[in-house]
């Protein structure tokens, strides 16, 4: 391969960084839902969070993954919020 030739499928910079945000979001969500306290509980998040990802990991619209991942991190903050109401 030619130096400065980009690979077929290789993602742009800003596809890599917004990729990140959704990784690092992702493991954000499953470290929170460790701290439910009933198994149950936890089994239904994990599998809810596996679930909402996989069925988006096909998007690529710049605009939705946006609006995905502020989503996301409104329902991880009101998950955080309820997990401490919980512990007090």
């Amino acid at each position: 391969m030619a130096a400065g030739r980009v690979p077929p499928g290789a993602l742009t910079l800003r596809q890599f960084l917004r990729r990140q945000q959704v990784l690092q979001l992702y493991r954000r969500i499953l470290r929170a839902i460790r701290e439910v306290p009933a198994e149950q509980d936890r089994r239904y998040l994990r599998d809810w969070a596996r679930e909402e990802f996989k069925r988006n990991k096909d998007a690529t619209e710049e605009d939705a993954i946006r609006m995905m991942i502020t989503q996301g991190n409104m329902q991880l903050q009101e998950l955080q919020r309820t997990l401490k109401l919980a512990k007090s």
